[in-house]
């Protein structure tokens, strides 16, 4: 019997959380029947990994493959996640526990993101000469995930007719949204679109719908909207649904057993992660995947 447990990030806001249950009991049912299907929490909330684990088997699973509702590869994905894993096989050594990889790079995702842009009455297929797009992501350390959110702000560039499509973090790392925002004007953009690039709602995008009124202040001459965030859209079902489907097929691309991240800087990521969260918690909008 396989079993496909879904690991989202985890929110102390409820409304987070319950957005992630919600996605995935909309995703059950166009699911082959005969897979037992989970949700789980990578922090925050309960039911964690290893209880999802232990749900999977308690109802005959005898192969789990463990689906991250994750935008990006990062910390999490390379170190927490594979942890837990280990740790299951270990007390279920008779079990197959595979992991899949993240959402990452797919064409399902831009068509999210120009979707996001219509809404705020941008022409995507329209040619857009004075306006900049300023992609949004939460920050982190993590090498990988920074310059895949650099990927696909390049690709979205070459799929829209803009000025631009320029890259800023809310945290951790730069060019911060500020620094975002002024180089979009120097490169002599007239409209600005703040597009977020979020899983969840949460308190970031509440800061940036300050950011955007404090922006509009500053530069009078400049149409400045924010966009929504990501957000549980319909389309990404399809994406989920790739990745579960390579990883039953056996073609999943994370390798974590032999990973050489994994394996010489576990210490070194667990304790900047909780380090992190020390000095971010306040903020934390678990925007999953560009996140140490």
């Amino acid at each position: 019997m396989k079993a496909i447990l879904f690991v989202g990030h985890g929110s102390r806001l409820a409304e987070g959380n319950e957005e992630v249950t919600k996605f995935v009991e909309q995703l059950k049912p166009t699911l082959d029947k005969n897979l037992f299907v989970e949700s789980c929490f990578l922090e925050f909330a309960s039911p964690d990994i290893p209880q999802g684990i232990d749900t999977c088997v308690a109802k005959g699973a005898t192969e789990i493959h463990v689906v991250p509702i994750i935008l990006l590869q990062a910390g999490h994905s390379k170190i927490h996640i594979p942890g837990s894993i280990d740790a299951g096989k270990e007390k279920y050594p008779d079990v197959n526990i595979v992991y899949s990889r993240p959402l990452g790079i797919h064409e399902g995702i831009f068509k999210i993101l120009k979707e996001r842009l219509s809404e705020t009455g941008f022409d995507v297929e329209g040619e857009n000469n004075d306006t900049a797009i300023l992609l949004i992501g939460r920050g982190g350390s993590d090498i990988d995930a920074n310059s895949d959110f650099y990927k696909i702000s390049r690709i979205l560039w070459e799929q829209i007719h803009v000025l631009t499509v320029e890259n800023a973090f809310m945290g951790v790392t730069y060019p911060n949204v500020d620094e975002g925002i002024e180089r979009c004007i120097k490169l002599g953009a007239k409209k600005i679109i703040m597009l977020p690039y979020f899983l969840f709602t949460g308190i970031l995008m509440e800061r940036m719908q300050d950011m955007r009124v404090r922006y509009a202040a500053d530069y009078p001459r400049v149409d400045i909207k924010l966009a929504n965030y990501f957000g549980y859209h319909p389309i990404l079902k399809t994406v989920l649904k790739d990745r579960i489907a390579e990883s039953l097929q056996g073609e999943a691309k994370m390798n974590c057993d032999t990973c050489q991240y994994r394996l010489n800087a576990a210490e070194f990521v667990e304790h900047h992660h909780h380090h992190e969260h020390d000095h971010h918690d306040h903020e934390h909008d678990h925007v999953v995947g560009v996140h140490k």
